[in-house]
This record gives C-alpha cells, sequence and structure tokens, in this order.
C-alpha cells in the first residue's frame, strides 16, 4: 500500500493562478553575490534557529545574507513569518498568520545580546488581523532590547498600519532610534507592485512620526527595475523630503518566481550613484543607492553616518 503524499501548502496561494511572468535567470555582475558557507554564517543562523526567531534576510531572500550573517547583522522579523498582504513583490509567506508568540520580544532581546549587536532592524510581517497592526508588540520588542542590551541602537522598519488608529504613535512612544517604513515603489506601480496599500498613507505616516517626535530619525526605500521612470523616482524623493525624512535607500527589484513582477530592467551603478547624488541634493541627510541596497544593509554603518550628518549640520546652522 503506497503511503499518502503529503502536499506542501502554497507559500504564495494568492498568486497561484497568475500567468508566469518572465524570469531574467542572467543576472548582470554587479547584481552577483556569493553563495552563504562562513562559520560565522551558521553561528548566526544557529543564535537564530535558538531561540525560535524568524528574520527577513531568509524570508523575503536577501541576497546579502551571506554578507550580513558572516558579520553576525541578522534582520529580526517578528509577529510570525506569515503576512496579511500580498505584494507583488515579496517572498514573505502570505495566508493567515497565527496568534502572536508572547515570548518573541524576550527572545528578539537575548538574541540581540547574543550576537553583540552594536545596531539592530526589527521589521515584521504585514498584521491587518490585529486592532493595532502590531504596534504594541513593535513596543514590548523595542522595550525588552533595551533592557538586554542597553547599548544597542534600534532601527524598526514597520509596516503601514493601514486604517489603524494611533498605530504608530505607540511605536514612536517606544522610542526607536531610527523608523523606518519603505514606500517600495512609485505611486503609479502601487495597484500591481504592492495592491494592498496606499501610497499617500505611507507618506502620512512617516511625517506623523516626525510631527510627535522631531528628534527622531526617520528613513524610506524603493525599488527600482520595476518599470518607473526617473521623474517618478524624483518626485517620491520630493514626496518624502516634505515629510521630513531624513534617510533613502534606493535598490534593484530582484523577481522571486515567476508569479512575481517581472523585472523590467537592471539598473546601472552609474544610474545609481546619478540618484544618489540627486538626492543628497535634495537634501537626505543619508542616502544609500546601489544594486544591492535593501533597507538593513549596513544598517548599524549608516546609522553612525546618519548621526554625523546630523551633528554636521546643526552645526553648520549654530554658525
Amino acid at each position: 500500500m503506497t503511503a499518502p503524499t503529503k502536499i506542501q501548502a502554497l507559500r504564495h496561494p494568492e498568486k497561484a493562478h497568475r500567468p508566469d511572468q518572465p524570469v531574467q535567470t542572467r543576472k548582470p555582475a554587479w547584481i552577483r553575490v556569493k553563495a552563504p558557507v562562513s562559520a560565522e554564517y551558521h553561528a548566526t543562523r544557529k543564535v537564530v534557529r535558538d531561540n525560535n526567531l524568524h528574520t527577513v534576510c531568509e524570508e523575503a531572500a536577501c541576497p546579502n545574507i551571506g554578507e550580513c550573517w558572516a558579520k553576525k547583522h541578522a534582520t529580526m522579523m517578528i509577529m510570525g513569518d506569515t503576512c496579511t498582504r500580498a505584494c507583488g513583490f515579496c517572498n514573505v509567506k502570505t495566508g493567515k498568520p497565527g496568534r502572536l508568540d508572547p515570548f518573541e520580544p524576550e527572545n528578539v532581546a537575548h538574541a540581540v545580546a547574543t550576537l553583540g549587536l552594536e545596531h539592530v532592524v526589527v521589521t515584521s510581517v504585514d498584521r491587518d488581523d490585529l486592532d493595532d497592526g502590531g504596534a504594541e508588540h513593535f513596543a514590548r520588542v523595542i522595550q525588552c532590547i533595551r533592557e538586554a542590551a542597553p547599548g544597542t541602537t534600534v532601527e524598526v522598519l514597520t509596516p503601514d498600519f493601514l486604517r489603524k488608529d494611533g498605530a504608530g504613535e505607540v511605536v514612536v512612544d517606544a522610542k526607536p532610534d531610527v523608523f523606518n517604513h519603505n514606500l517600495e515603489t512609485v505611486p503609479r506601480l502601487y495597484p500591481s507592485v504592492r495592491p494592498g496599500a496606499r501610497y499617500f498613507n505611507s507618506l502620512q505616516l512617516l511625517a506623523k512620526v516626525k510631527e510627535r517626535d522631531p528628534s527622531m530619525f526617520t528613513k524610506s526605500g524603493i525599488m527600482v527595475g520595476l518599470g518607473e521612470t526617473r521623474e517618478e523616482v524624483m518626485q517620491v524623493m520630493d514626496d518624502l523630503r516634505a515629510a521630513d525624512v531624513d534617510f533613502l535607500t534606493i535598490g534593484q527589484y530582484l523577481q522571486p518566481t515567476p508569479k512575481h513582477c517581472a523585472i523590467d530592467r537592471f539598473v546601472t551603478p552609474d544610474e545609481f550613484e546619478s540618484y544618489k547624488q540627486v538626492a543628497f541634493g535634495k537634501g537626505f541627510l543619508m542616502v544609500s543607492a546601489s544594486p544591492l541596497t535593501r533597507s538593513s544593509y549596513h544598517a548599524g554603518d549608516d546609522f553612525a553616518r546618519l548621526r554625523a550628518a546630523r551633528a554636521e549640520k546643526l552645526a553648520a546652522e549654530a554658525d
């Protein structure tokens, strides 16, 4: 008698019926990375596993995981591994999430202390099923990190908290060092790339952070190579500066599966450098723009530069 075949749950059930999009299997030289094999990488992976944690590094198939984990830099992804949204670019599993783990804040803090992180990025799946979108859970994670690793600076990369009144304020009041929320793409592409979100809601979230705490660093990022125009990217920069955002990241979109948005083109390093110079000219304190740039890539080093840039600006204004 043949044993029944175990049916594996689809990672992206909402995309199963979609026709496959063309996949560019050959990447240009500037986008290729080495496979993660170092002993330090495996040591970081063990700490993550031992504390029953998820990381966006793994769940979103980040190309920089080998480099970052070799340096013991892991971006913690809280509130489970299942997202309630169905973005066209993202490889995080979608579906109905489970209950929040009440021990997760302490486990994250223990992992941060064990890894000896000077700077940690904490992100999450979208949790539209929760009344506050998970804002209070974010606040508890920040508090636990402060207690377990008081010397570690904390950067949060939050969902948009769409229709969750007061949620952003809860996270701001927990006093992270950096509040990050990504716009991801230009407004015209939201229906296909980020269908569950609203561009101006995300802008408003970032603006409200500054209104509540003008001293808090704010950060946002977009992907390019999805079909946006240069003029549209410039407009996003202007919108973010109008919201007084300090730090902008720009990176190349990479297609996770044939069911996700297709890559329109690979943006060249020279174009990224041009975007970087324009963004600095528009008044951002810090800009990271390269093919492999991601929100948390080199986040600790960039945060140090961000603080130095603000101090230099304040000193210049005082003269």
